[in-house]
């Protein structure tokens, strides 16, 4: 069982969207708004412009696993919006890691007493 939830409409992104500061890199712009209920809950949005089913499902499955390996050393009771750039389609799993860590670092999402690679 998945410890976090997920982001499933539209309105519940958008609410994201509209509270909240994003940070980008090469591959990845992620968007961070706390949540009043104190759960924690991801969304992910690969575009058709970055490839076919299949590649946009890779990356999507990249992202999730990712965050829920990471997921003890963020701060609880976030929602979480991860969009997944053009450039992303090609990296590897340890590049996809390592940007979305910069991303969460720049939020300043990682807990005080974790570490992070």
């Amino acid at each position: 069982m998945k410890s976090y939830e997920s982001l499933k409409n539209y309105k519940e992104f958008k609410e994201v969207f509209d509270n909240s500061k994003s940070f980008a890199n090469k591959y990845l712009v992620m968007y961070v708004k706390a949540d009043d209920k104190g759960k924690d809950k991801l969304g992910i949005q690969v575009s058709k412009k970055v490839g076919n089913s299949v590649v946009r499902h890779h990356l999507t499955r990249f992202i999730r696993e990712i965050y829920r390996l990471n997921k003890n050393t963020f701060n609880s009771g976030l929602d979480v919006v991860v969009i997944a750039r053009i450039t992303a389609k090609d990296i590897s799993y340890k590049e996809m890691e390592s940007a979305f860590l910069h991303l969460a670092k720049l939020h300043k999402i990682v807990a005080v007493n974790s570490k992070v690679n």
